[in-house]
């Protein structure tokens, strides 16, 4: 019996030390641990590890990038790792390996929900298994799960994406990190049923904020996580001029044809990178056209730069309505690099413009009831307001653009109307933007100025699309007056309007549906499917208030590798544009989606990657805990100003135009830096109720020992 019990308490033991296994505390980790409370008391639970590397290839107009994400599980039980991380807005997401050992396997491209079902199956299952996600176009998640204890696993994500071209300036972005956003809270809607009972109903304008506010370190009591390396491949098919990285420090070697680029530095995820090159001739080609054969059908990427108007044209007057955000993620450098931009375009200004500021965080202030004229005393009163902004509060964007837009003089034609957004992007209600960007855009041109290390290029690229303006970034104050200057340039000459592409045969599709005006030094990119490439393309336009016109054979193409899914990832926003300028309804675009991407392999917000490993890790009764992989702060962001105790910030009183006030709304609770790394584990991941059941057997256990001890004295 003595035996018995002993080898009883042996494996209840055991089995008590494993279900404790995932945690652990402060007092048992060395340094450099990073540990995020769990819902037992005094226990914590370790993160896993990330590390990112970038592999990309730029061949002419397009590049291909290979992202490996490496997860370690340091904890000494079995986790799911979810990661948040960007990713371009424009990028054709397409594959996805997980590699374990000498084993790949490959993802598949499911329907959402069928993904998320397999993924959930296999984890159930003990298989190892990933999940990616697009929670926007430049924001994934990555869920990986039955990572072993002290066990690495690698992750491989590929995409295209075409090069920026503006001005003679070629250009890549690889984001590296996701800046905080501000949701806005739920509202009750009311409403009146057929019996007149009054009835109020839930509208979230963020119904997935709890899939994108991952954990942020605050970095005076955190090290930097997720170091990276970057490879760049450079080969843009002409001799190269100037090659220039904006943020980061780099080693470049090869010669005028080719470059190879790599970070001179050891890196952390805390910036966008951004690479640029010129042509050293100072010219680039006219027109570029290249194309590709995939599953019987050619596909071609052209581009085409509309000749620069022969005489000055002559400058049309202005109505400047200029937005700034001085929320507090704006904190830090980001608020400088805005005002001094505002400033810059303030003293663009020249007689006959009229103009307007408004500026906003969660309350909203115009400096005047409406547009004025430039004056020097109107500018000089707008320079003082703006100069005195300070970044605090939260980022209620919708009713400043509400504002911007409204004209009262949608009929005059002598003046151009051009909205200029001054802003991080840091928000996650984007789609409110554009359903009111789509209604209520008129007559005005909408231009973005994405400020700080991380902007929302999403929002940027969007509403500059819908509302038929440009996107311009500064990422540090060292860019504002070039960039401004570029911005203006633009501003100041539409050198195409009107532009419309034609193909000779109908049965030749050609994407973007609607075409952009175009501003000085920018190109006109179009994509082509046809079953044949032959024929030509027809772009015409107003240059200068004439007609213009070119035909571009489209048998002239070149090889170029990765069109198809350009193209198809073209036509997937060209559906949510259509959704938002109200042309299709939400239903129609979610179907025409789902059929881009299940043909084209293609992650989008209605399709997901999957990939299982059939053979199983984890065992059964071995726990699971979920754990949210931390990111670093953007660089230059103020912590406290994100994340820290705040004051209510009062509604001002705007001059003469109080109804154009937003509803003051009161900032999220203030948090402290430990609650922001406090994550609410799953309570299948605990052990507390079978720490309790295991008590209570033990209890037992000694009641019968004692019985059984008290029988034998008896005997």
């Amino acid at each position: 019996m003595k035996r018995l019990l002993i080898t009883f308490f042996a494996v209840l033991a055991t089995a008590i030390a494993a279900m404790a296994a995932t945690f652990v505390k402060p007092n048992d980790m060395g340094t450099g641990a990073l540990l995020f409370k769990s819902n037992e008391p005094g226990q914590f639970v370790e993160a896993p590890r990330v590390a990112s590397d970038f592999d990309i290839s730029v061949t002419g107009q397009i590049a291909r990038t290979r992202v490996t994400q490496q997860f370690r599980n340091p904890a000494k039980g079995w986790v799911e790792g979810v990661y948040v991380f960007p990713l371009p807005e424009n990028a054709a997401v397409d594959t996805l390996k997980m590699v374990i050992g000498d084993r790949v396997i490959v993802g598949d491209v499911k329907e959402r929900q069928e993904a998320k079902r397999i993924y959930e199956q296999a984890k159930a299952n003990g298989e190892k298994t990933a999940l990616l996600e697009q929670e926007r176009p430049n924001l994934f998640t990555n869920q990986v799960a039955n990572i072993g204890p002290g066990e690495t696993i690698v992750i491989q994500i590929e995409y295209q994406q075409p090069v920026r071209q503006s001005g003679g300036v070629f250009s890549l972005r690889v984001p590296m990190v996701v800046a905080p956003r501000y949701n806005p809270a739920p509202e009750l809607v009311a409403a009146v049923s057929a019996d007149s009972v009054e009835m109020y109903t839930v509208s979230d304008p963020v119904p997935d904020r709890q899939r994108i506010e991952p954990p942020v370190l605050d970095p005076r009591s955190n090290a930097p996580v997720n170091p990276i390396t970057l490879a760049i491949d450079l080969k843009p098919g002409f001799d190269l001029g100037e090659v220039k990285s904006s943020y980061h420090d780099v080693n470049a070697t090869g010669d005028a044809s080719a470059r190879k680029i790599s970070l001179k530095n050891p890196e952390f995820a805390d910036r966008d990178f951004e690479l640029t090159w010129v042509a050293k001739s100072g010219k680039e080609p006219a027109v570029s056209l290249f194309n590709e054969k995939v599953a019987g059908n050619d596909y071609a990427l052209l581009q085409i730069t509309p000749p620069e108007p022969q005489a000055e044209q002559k400058r049309l007057p202005r109505e400047a309505i200029f937005v700034i955000d001085n929320s507090g993620s704006m904190g830090g450098p980001s608020m400088g690099q805005a005002k001094a931009s505002l400033v810059y375009a303030l003293d663009r200004l020249e007689p006959g413009d009229k103009f307007n500021v408004i500026r906003f965080d969660d309350t909203m202030e115009t400096v005047f009831a409406q547009a004025v004229e430039a004056s020097p005393e109107n500018i000089n009163y707008a320079r003082s307001f703006v100069n005195a902004l300070e970044a605090s509060g939260g980022t209620e964007m919708v009713e400043p653009l509400r504002a911007a837009l409204r004209d009262s003089n949608a009929g005059d034609g002598s003046l151009l109307r051009q909205v200029v957004f001054l802003t991080d992007g840091a928000i996650g209600n984007e789609q409110q933007m554009f359903d009111l960007l789509g209604t209520m855009r008129g007559r005005s041109r909408v231009f973005m100025v994405g400020i700080g290390s991380a902007p929302n290029s999403f929002l940027m690229n969007r509403m500059a699309e819908l509302g038929r303006g440009s996107f311009t970034q500064i990422g540090e104050g060292g860019q504002v007056e070039q960039r401004m200057r570029e911005l203006f340039a633009k501003l100041e000459n539409p050198v195409v309007t009107e532009l419309k592409a034609a193909a000779s045969d109908a049965a030749i599709e050609v994407t973007p549906s609607t075409l952009p005006d175009l501003y000085k030094g920018e190109p006109l990119t179009l994509l082509v499917r046809a079953k044949e490439l032959k024929g030509d393309i027809a772009v015409s336009g107003m240059v200068s208030g004439r007609p213009w016109r070119q035909n571009i054979a489209l048998d002239t193409a070149v090889p170029g590798s990765g069109i198809s899914k350009l193209w198809a990832r073209r036509n997937i926003d060209d559906a949510e544009v259509a959704q938002s300028l109200g042309q299709i309804s939400p239903s129609d675009a979610d179907r025409r989606i789902l059929a881009l991407a299940l043909e084209h392999h293609l992650v989008s917000r209605v399709t997901s990657l999957v990939a299982v490993d059939k053979t199983p890790s984890r065992k059964p009764g071995e726990k699971l805990t979920r754990t949210d992989v931390p990111l670093n702060l953007p660089a230059g962001w103020d912590y406290d100003k994100v994340f820290g105790e705040q004051k209510p910030v009062l509604e001002r009183e705007a001059m003469l135009d109080p109804t154009l006030i937003a509803s003051t709304r009161n900032a999220p609770a203030a948090q402290s830096p430990d609650a922001q790394q406090q994550i609410d584990l799953p309570q299948t991941a605990t052990p507390s109720q079978l720490l309790m059941i295991a008590g209570a057997l033990i209890m037992a256990l000694a009641l019968l020992l004692q019985f059984w001890s008290r029988r034998t004295r008896v005997a």
